[in-house]
């Protein structure tokens, strides 16, 4: 599903995108009594701070600005710029929502969520938690050598390369090194209920990323 924009009015336009907070994880209990683990989004201010267009930048998207900070933690290009877009709020992030046909009469418009109602599908993608440097069992799920005394060979990776050819590791090779911190994006996640007035939405199962971390959902694109 391509983020067209859907609705728009005087308040605000609706776009199949929008950039949250994940403010940890729940439970609720649905109608017929069942346990549903839930992920809480907060839902923050989204506002198109820019709109690219073919002419000017070669393809066409919409800036989203979202983050809103103290005016004195703003510097003066980002104040600028959003003053630019007649933009009130002091906002410090900024996406880009690629979209087919923009509209440059939505600069400066908050986005809503008339695209996210209950029992709706998204694709939730976060920066993934950090676990430092790991071996390879761990970060690739490797086996591993025998757990018995006296083998010498219990977690190494074994073999990384041939002798005189070509003698060198091949690029990508499966080692040791620095695990998480990824964009990772999780499909076919079920809403459960948004809550405009209290600002948050519910979502079931687990979505990428460590508490109070910005998650970007889309409406799904493989489940309507």
């Amino acid at each position: 599903m391509s983020d067209k924009k859907s609705s728009s009015n005087a308040t605000g336009t609706s776009l199949a995108t929008f950039y949250g907070v994940k403010a940890g994880m729940t439970r609720i209990f649905d109608k017929a009594g069942n346990h549903v683990p839930v992920t809480v989004i907060k839902l923050i201010p989204n506002v198109i701070s820019q709109v690219k267009t073919k002419e000017n930048d070669g393809y066409e998207a919409y800036q989203v600005s979202y983050n809103e900070k103290r005016e004195k933690l703003g510097t003066k290009a980002i104040k600028g710029h959003l003053k630019k877009a007649t933009i009130k709020e002091n906002l410090s992030e900024a996406s880009e929502i690629k979209v087919e046909g923009v509209s440059a009469d939505l600069l400066g418009q908050a986005l809503t969520y008339d695209n996210f109602q209950a029992d709706t599908y998204v694709d939730v993608t976060g920066l993934s938690k950090g676990k430092g440097t790991q071996g390879v069992m761990k970060r690739y799920n490797f086996r591993g050598g025998p757990a018995s005394h006296g083998s010498h060979f219990h977690r190494r990776p074994g073999s990384i390369g041939n002798r005189a050819t070509p003698a060198r590791v091949f690029p990508e090779k499966k080692m040791p090194g620095r695990m998480g911190v990824e964009n990772v994006t999780t499909q076919n996640l079920k809403i459960v209920e948004v809550n405009i007035e209290n600002g948050y939405m519910l979502i079931k199962g687990s979505v990428p990323g460590g508490k109070n971390g910005y998650v970007k959902v889309a409406r799904a694109t493989k489940k309507a």
